[in-house]
């Protein structure tokens, strides 16, 4: 299992610091390191990031503010020299809270609760759903709904759980990472287009500027990340 990871801080060597702890842990992936939310923010539109390093004084946007920002939040650890920042950081949901001058062994305690919280998480997704050739059963509001996946017209990541869109009727909300979903789905049929949408290539009826539409209201952008692939299809598949 490979935790991939941002470290962010505006201070060079604080980054670089965490780019080199990062670096001493099997189990973290290194995918940027930013100076600001902004670079951050850019990166995380094009790759599926898991896991944030984030420094609280920033110029700009505060990474508290990142951190209140973000809709599909990744685990995060907070990094500042200022202890008062840790009761508001537990709030917006940080897994843990480093003060400078981070020791690796602080820093490596809090990579083994992002690490466990992930495994508790991924175990539980795997009695969260079943699956067939043709239908998905999944836990929803205490009940088990069985889905058809001719159904289904796009799924939605939306921080720890998902919504299955469906035509005809509402959509299914249940506890599960986009990434779990989509490793279930049969490939030839769905397809990742962007860090929190996986859509039925059989519904895609238009696209516009590298966005696809539903029922002509939902915009679906296709990432940089994910565009060769889909283009390879539309080339395939539209004339």
């Amino acid at each position: 299992m490979n935790i991939r990871c941002i470290a962010i801080d505006d201070e060079p060597l604080a980054v670089k610091k965490i780019a080199a702890y990062i670096g001493k842990v099997p189990f973290l992936e290194l995918v940027a390191e930013c100076r600001s939310a902004a670079e951050a923010m850019k990166v995380m539109d094009t790759v599926d990031v898991q896991l944030l390093f984030i420094d609280i004084n920033m110029p700009e946007i505060s990474g508290m503010e990142f951190a209140k920002s973000l809709t599909n939040k990744p685990y995060i650890v907070f990094t500042t020299a200022y202890s008062e920042y840790a009761v508001e950081g537990f709030q917006v949901e940080a897994v843990d809270y480093l003060l400078k001058p981070i020791t690796f062994s602080n820093f490596l305690k809090a990579v083994n609760k992002v690490k466990n919280l992930i495994e508790l998480n991924s175990n539980y997704q795997k009695d969260s759903i079943k699956t067939t050739a043709n239908h998905l059963f999944v836990k929803s509001d205490y009940k088990l709904i069985r889905i058809e996946l001719a159904d289904i017209k796009y799924i939605e990541s939306q921080h720890e759980y998902i919504k299955i869109h469906l035509i005809g009727s509402n959509p299914v909300m249940t506890l599960l990472s986009l990434k779990s979903i989509e490793e279930l789905l049969p490939s030839n049929q769905f397809m990742r287009v962007h860090r929190s949408y996986i859509v039925n290539l059989a519904k895609i009826t238009v696209i516009e500027r590298n966005r696809i539409v539903f029922d002509g209201k939902v915009y679906i952008p296709v990432s940089e990340q994910y565009k060769e692939k889909f283009q390879e299809y539309i080339d395939g598949n539209f004339d």
